[in-house]
């Protein structure tokens, strides 16, 4: 089969009653969806894009909340032979005023002919219409959407989408702005998805449950595409109910003997701290026979503290593994073997601050501890290059560069972002920090000052913009950075702003208003906010922050101040 509706179409004629997505919502009976059902309402939207004059080929864009008509708009899409993409809604966290200009942005590159949302969220959409250049010509409502009497798999143009049609758009959210869009074709999609059931053993035995927003590539491709399109039964709740309860992850994996969930490494860690026993009497986690730790660079920490705090309730420790993934690759680059637990090495300290080297440290030596993520699927390859693209040899730190058969068709209507996402022999350089070492390949960090928290990509220079905003801030004299909690497993975001102000009293003021204004904008919290005097930030000599100097600089000055180890990757 070459396309998404012809998978859905064979299932639905052979077993129609399989139920297999489960949606949970708090203080309501779980709801489960067959195939029948999903692919019925699926073409009750697939009707009404269709009778609007949507065409195949078309982008889509879905803004709604955890729900059946999320999971029934976007098989509508794909019904039609349209092209689908989640994108966060709006939350108290976002500013309106930003999240609309995010969306105009949004709009102008993916020029989208159809939006689909919640009613509360409709005149929002169409404000945005009216204001902008906005190539929309349809807003389709939830729970509006005509009921269809028949179902004609021959008037459905996404059986007859090519397999190299591009099928989705991935497309990741930092803290303002929304970014490049992955399109994927079906044929990369499959190819992903063969290679990765292999890796994982995954079968129609499986449960996989999980709480990832689908709007990010780990909970589109893991935890939706995939079980739909192999047949394997998924649990699945809002991520807003899990941050506020995220005991409902392990009840949900006991009461339907789930085997299969993907974190971010943050995950661990807050579940850890944060779930109390009295939530999870009677939880039963043997049925748990993977648990990987994807999106931010692996922590070995964090999975020593989530597996000590669940063991006594049937988690393996052999069921905590790790991966590393990317959009552009639809998911999956490695996996490390479930058979074991991820190799862990310690490492040179200083060898590795100083040197880029990832030497194996002597007893006696300082160390940090490198978990990894995986060996590379066998359908991709993965070299470390240096700033020329030039391959270094193994335990030497340098960029990931990446080829597979299954990697993004384009940055969508970004025909310029693609070529420069690219090597001259077509290896993809995928931003990222690592080192390979005895097959298994080590993930540091972002190339690009990236910061990650809780899972969520943070571009240093949107926060800076931001303080500056602020009266009293010296415009361009802001640096921003991640500096890594051990006790949370993830990043937090160290601020610095230079003031000509000297009164403590209206020091505090200025702090104040920068955490508003970030807080608001952003949807994240400053935690290491420091203001100083003129000249103390650092910049390179084409006048750019130098944020690896100047976070070097602020562990130095106030490392003891904020009570931050000195344990910091750079």
């Amino acid at each position: 089969m070459n396309n998404f509706s012809q998978v859905l179409r064979e299932f639905y004629q052979r077993e129609p009653e399989r139920v297999i997505v489960t949606l949970q919502h708090p203080n309501q009976p779980d709801y489960g969806i067959t195939y029948r059902e999903l692919v019925e309402c699926a073409n009750d939207y697939a009707m009404a894009y269709a009778q609007a004059g949507i065409q195949p080929g078309e982008v889509i864009i879905l803004i709604l909340q955890h729900g059946k008509d999320l999971v029934y708009s976007y098989w509508g899409a794909v019904l039609l032979g349209a092209i689908p993409s989640i994108m966060p809604f709006l939350t108290e966290k976002l500013s309106p005023e930003r999240y609309r200009a995010d969306l105009s942005a949004l709009f102008k590159y993916t020029r989208p002919t159809a939006v689909v949302t919640y009613p509360e969220f409709e005149a929002e959409v169409h404000a945005l219409m009216t204001a902008s250049s906005s190539t929309v010509r349809e807003v389709f409502v939830a729970g509006r959407i005509p009921r269809q009497e028949h179902l004609d798999f021959d008037h459905l143009p996404g059986l007859q989408r090519q397999a190299t049609d591009i099928v989705l758009l991935q497309h990741s959210s930092g803290t303002t702005g929304l970014q490049k869009g992955v399109a994927l074709s079906h044929r990369a999609v499959f190819n992903q998805l063969d290679a990765y059931s292999a890796a994982i053993r995954l079968t129609q035995d499986d449960v996989i449950v999980s709480w990832l927003p689908l709007y990010h590539d780990m909970g589109l491709i893991a935890c939706f595409l995939m079980p739909i399109l192999r047949g394997v039964h998924v649990v699945q709740m809002s991520p807003f109910d899990w941050v506020r309860a995220p005991w409902r992850l392990l009840r949900a994996v006991s009461d339907y003997r789930g085997t299969l969930t993907w974190l971010p490494n943050f995950a661990y860690n807050f579940c850890a701290q944060k779930i109390r026993d009295r939530d999870i009497e009677g939880v039963d986690l043997s049925s748990w026979r993977a648990i990987i730790n994807c999106s931010e660079p692996v922590r070995f920490e964090s999975h020593q503290m989530f597996y000590e705090r669940f063991q006594a309730y049937g988690l393996r420790f052999e069921a905590l593994q790790t991966c590393y993934a990317m959009a552009e690759n639809v998911f999956a680059v490695t996996q490390n073997d479930l058979n074991q637990p991820p190799y862990v090495e310690k490492i040179d300290r200083q060898a590795f601050h100083e040197k880029h080297l990832a030497h194996l440290a002597l007893d006696t030596r300082p160390a940090l501890y490198m978990m990894s993520s995986g060996q590379v699927l066998p359908n991709a390859a993965v070299r470390i290059v240096d700033a020329h693209g030039r391959d270094l040899p193994e335990r030497h730190i340098g960029e990931i560069a990446l080829k597979s058969n299954c990697m993004l068709t384009e940055y969508y209507n970004r025909p310029d972002v693609t070529r420069k996402a690219f090597l001259p022999d077509g290896w993809y350089l995928t931003g990222d920090y690592g080192y390979l070492a005895q097959n298994e390949l080590f993930v540091i960090g972002r190339k690009k000052d990236m910061i990650i928290v809780g899972g969520r990509n943070i571009y240093p220079q949107d926060i800076e913009s931001l303080a500056c905003e602020i009266p009293g801030v010296h415009p361009g004299r802001t640096v921003a950075f991640g500096i890594f909690d051990p006790l949370q497993g993830t990043e937090e975001v160290a601020l610095v702003a230079e003031v000509d102000i000297n009164d403590q009293a209206e020091q505090e003021q200025i702090a104040d208003a920068i955490r508003k204004h970030i807080a608001k904008n952003s949807a994240i919290a400053i935690r290491y906010l420091r203001l100083v005097g003129p000249k103390w930030v650092l910049k390179t000599s084409s006048g750019k922050v130098a944020r690896s100097a100047n976070k070097e600089k602020f562990l130095r000055e106030f490392g003891e101040e904020f009570g931050i180890q000195d344990t910091q990757l750079s």
